[in-house]
């Protein structure tokens, strides 16, 4: 009998294979990080056979490292950076040019664009895909390749290239080509997908100039997607559970009931409510998302993007040098007992919600003679829980909810500092599970339920512990003061780059 489920958790910056047994629990991992492309300021690259290549490799050494075999994984679980653009050769299965990562901005003029062409099409947009029209989204992301890249327009049309999202692309590798698909909840990221249809919109295709025999076959987030070539792994394995991660992230966290909410902290900041089987169009900010699809119904979720949150802490250790890991950051927050009235807007490739402003640049701002890198590297911190904060406002007032805790995951829910001063900030309650790997956990328990592995969301539920509670400390004069001059600080990089 099976002992493990799978998960394929395809990241940002690196790739990694976790296998969890019936419990829930991690009984192996590997991880590998992959190269980052900057090729003009404001875009971001991957090259796409990397991506497949370390996420192939990852997978083998977290068999071997617990001596499996196929026989051992009761299914693969698929989750993955969301928005990503991938074209390849259908053919060949080869990619025809990097892939143009979520966090690209190259395409802000390209809205504008469609913008003033199809004066309609943000209002159509934001109530067929629950998405604000936004350069964020993959269809602007596949009309830029479309229409820069020589031939792949007239290729396209002919038929011989595929799209896809992450998890599209590793199930077309995985499968040598047998499948093209994704799930709901990637295809309800791409700007192209109605929400309440649940089929691709031809009248968005056709204005964003995308050929439909490009796109992948959309299914439930728990079912079908074929199974692995014998050549990988030595036999089949069946991969049952698909989900972009913050929505992998929102099952993993257990939040099966309206209402319920979680943020992940990774490269950028996730905050996800359960809103039940009917879209919501608050219009502050917010998105309406596919939250994922099980048991023959879809469920929808509220949620707020932060663009950058753990890259923020990758650019203190990277470009500015100021740590030599990213851990370290808290320690030096805590040489601190504040920022010295400086604050951290890490706006490298604009704000997301509820802000939305493609052309906002980071700053540093409050500056005086007496602010050190202690202060920096502190207000770089906090910049993490402030824009938490504006996207947990927006949720609470578009949604009429008013949350009693927010569950929380990812690597920087780890730094006990941040999590403390995202409760003070937001003056509600922190929950921080055992298991901070919930990304992963959500896919293999997508991937599990299909196949028997788990018999219901129960069985999930049971899994769930809590490591720590973090209780708000801060008073009501201090938090007010902190949001006043947080909001100054935003307003200062707004519309930058224009």
């Amino acid at each position: 009998m099976a002992k493990y489920v799978m998960a394929l958790d395809a990241g940002t910056t690196s790739n990694r294979c976790i296998l969890f047994n019936e419990k829930g629990e991690i009984c192996s991992m590997a991880q590998k990080e992959f190269t980052q492309y900057y090729p003009q300021p404001g875009w971001v690259e991957h090259d796409a056979s990397e991506i497949w290549q370390t996420q192939l490799s990852v997978a083998r050494q977290a068999m071997q490292k617990v001596g499996a075999t196929y026989k051992d994984i009761a299914a693969i679980g698929i989750t993955n950076q969301r928005e990503t653009v991938i074209v390849w050769d259908r053919k060949t299965g080869q990619p025809v040019y990097h892939a143009i990562v979520w966090q690209c901005r190259r395409t802000a003029d390209m809205k504008d664009e469609l913008l003033a062409k199809y004066p309609d099409i943000a209002d159509s947009a934001y109530h067929k895909t629950g998405l604000v029209f936004d350069p964020y989204f993959s269809g602007t992301k596949l009309r830029w390749i479309l229409n820069n890249v020589e031939g792949l327009r007239e290729r396209a049309e002919a038929g011989e290239l595929c799209f896809g999202t992450v998890d599209s692309w590793l199930i077309f590798k995985l499968t040598k080509g047998k499948v093209h698909a994704t799930d709901f909840s990637n295809a309800s990221r791409t700007l192209l997908f109605n929400i309440n249809t649940l089929e691709w919109d031809d009248e968005l295709c056709e204005r964003l100039e995308v050929p439909k025999c490009m796109l992948p076959d959309a299914r439930p987030s728990s079912g079908d997607f074929g199974e692995s070539d014998p050549e990988f792994f030595g036999g089949p394995i069946k991969i049952t559970g698909v989900a972009g991660d913050q929505q992998a992230a929102l099952f993993g966290q257990t939040c099966f009931t309206p209402g319920e909410a979680k943020n992940t902290y990774g490269t950028g900041c996730f905050l996800l409510m359960n809103i039940g089987d009917k879209p919501m169009y608050p219009n502050n900010g917010l998105l309406t998302t596919i939250a994922w699809g099980l048991d023959g119904k879809v469920e929808y979720a509220l949620e707020g993007s932060v663009f950058v949150a753990g890259a923020a802490i990758q650019w203190l250790r990277d470009e500015v040098k100021l740590v030599d890991q990213s851990p370290d950051s808290e320690y030096f927050a805590t040489r601190v007992k504040d920022t010295n009235g400086c604050y951290v807007v890490p706006a490298f490739t604009g704000l997301g919600a509820p802000y939305w402003d493609p052309y906002a640049r980071g700053a540093i701002v409050g500056l005086t003679r007496g602010v050190n890198k202690y202060h920096i590297i502190r207000a770089t911190l906090e910049s993490l829980a402030f824009q938490s904060g504006d996207v947990l406002k927006a949720m609470e007032e578009g949604s009429g909810v008013t949350l009693s805790a927010l569950k929380v995951d990812g690597g920087a829910c780890k730094n006990n500092f941040l999590m403390q001063f995202q409760s003070d900030l937001i003056d509600r309650e922190v929950d921080r599970p055992a298991c901070v790997e919930t990304t992963a956990m959500g896919a293999s328990y997508l991937a599990g339920l299909a196949v028997g592995f788990w018999a219901s969301k129960e069985d999930v539920i049971k899994n769930w512990t809590l490591d720590k509670v973090f209780k708000p400390e801060m008073d009501e004069e201090t938090r007010a003061k902190e949001l006043k001059y947080w909001k100054q600080a935003v307003n200062a990089t707004l519309g930058w780059a224009k």
